[in-house]
């Protein structure tokens, strides 16, 4: 990785100053672009910067960008459970607006209002919509040694990789082939796909995509596509939900509930959930994987007091399932992917900011960090690997994280 300094600046006698060293410093998903930014109390706007309460103790501070609540909740609370255990003088949190497809300028003017603080000295997006890549080089122009760290990104890899020092995504590619063979595992004889032009225009959707096919026809599974309303389209976020509760019934019906569910975008979830719980079909995974991404709502959880206990999320799932008789036709991963990367990558920019790396790109940092989020949530091994692109190019920056599934069969440890 790069290196990475903090920048103090000494005022010594008769105005001299003397530099020290110099530092300047990618479901989320699709919005529904008639709706205003929506947020909690005491959350901020999209675009503003939450204060810090106090000055810094310490000579550097790590901002994170995500989206609002209605846009990536896990995201935006791993953000507030930063604050909360570091201290909003050493952590800030803006968000981008929930219609960042079209408002790529307001994305782009958040990042810079965080690196107009001259404390910050590194900056964590997740999730990495489109406008990432264009607000690094913007702040490059000014502070070309700002440390960035993406994860769940959704431009292209080999943009991404030559832009920010660190991304991470869920193995995508790897999920083609897990998705159905965990699909298989349940029993499933058809795997269905929901999405839709945009997201398949992404290319590590489109890349699983086609290795999902690959897998299903060695698995004697049928693939097939679905093409599900956009929710950034005239219908939004309201009328993408409605068309998966009128057509999931539907399928189950026409093909029986040895049909697994897939979709690629984070709003249809809880009701893909919801309907395929009810038709007894087979749902192997969200395509944010995780126990907080749409199960709760879609199961009637209650996790008021248990935010971040992943044991007590994993345990309510599990009896909800086995109520319906589907402990062993739904599954997700033991750790919430999203929130994994955000806090992943806050504690790898804090032990950079701190000099205990200097390589902008360390992978045994990267895995450092993963593999002290991950035993927080007793998530099991998490496997590490690079993207390789197209040509056979491994991006050594752009990481993929894979995670097992969990067998709500089996008591949960």
């Amino acid at each position: 990785m790069e290196e990475y300094y903090d920048q103090k600046i000494l005022v010594i006698m008769l105005a001299l100053m003397m530099v020290l060293s110099v530092v300047a410093c990618r479901g989320t998903d699709e919005p529904e672009p008639t709706s205003p930014p929506a947020t909690e109390p005491g959350a901020s706007e999209p675009g503003e910067v939450e204060e810090p309460t106090e000055p810094a103790s310490d000579d550097y501070k790590i901002a994170i960008y995500t989206g609002t609540v209605s846009q990536g909740e896990e995201e935006y609370q791993a953000a507030q459970k930063m604050i909360e255990k570091y201290g909003a003088d050493k952590i800030i949190h803006a968000t981008y607006p929930d219609n960042f497809s079209s408002e790529v300028e307001q994305v782009i003017q958040g990042v810079l209002q965080l690196a107009s603080d001259e404390s910050v000295k590194a900056i964590v997006f997740v999730q990495a919509v489109p406008g990432t890549a264009a607000a690094i080089d913007k702040v490059r122009e000014t502070n070309p040694d700002m440390l960035f760290i993406t994860g769940v990104v959704a431009e292209d890899p080999a943009v991404i990789s030559g832009k920010a020092d660190v991304s991470m995504l869920v193995d995508e590619l790897s999920m083609g082939r897990t998705i159905p063979e965990e699909a298989a595992r349940m029993g499933a004889t058809r795997l269905l796909h929901y999405s839709f032009p945009r997201h398949l225009g992404y290319t590590t959707i489109a890349a699983r995509r086609q290795i999902m096919i690959e897998t299903c026809d060695e698995l004697g599974i049928e693939f097939m596509d679905v093409e599900a309303p956009d929710p950034t389209g005239d219908s939004g976020m309201s009328g993408a939900q409605q068309f998966i509760v009128e057509d999931v019934p539907k399928k189950i019906e026409q093909y029986g509930p040895d049909t697994a569910f897939f979709s690629t975008n984070c709003g249809l979830q809880e009701p893909l959930i919801r309907e395929v719980l009810k038709g007894g079909a087979i749902y192997p995974q969200q395509c944010c994987p995780s126990p907080y991404h749409a199960y709760p709502a879609a199961l009637n959880i209650d996790v008021t007091g248990h935010e971040g206990d992943v044991k007590f999320m994993l345990g309510a799932i599990q009896e909800k399932l086995l109520e319906a008789g589907q402990e062993g036709r739904m599954s997700t991963w033991g750790v919430p992917a999203n929130m994994l990367m955000l806090e992943a990558g806050v504690e790898y920019a804090m032990e950079f900011a701190e000099g205990v790396f200097t390589d902008r790109n360390d992978r045994a940092a990267l895995e450092r960090a993963i593999n002290k989020v991950s035993e927080d949530y007793q998530a099991g091994e998490i496997a590490l690997s690079n993207y390789v692109t197209e040509d056979d190019t491994e991006l050594d920056n752009f990481y993929l994280l894979l995670a097992p599934f969990v067998d709500f069969s089996q008591p949960i440890e």
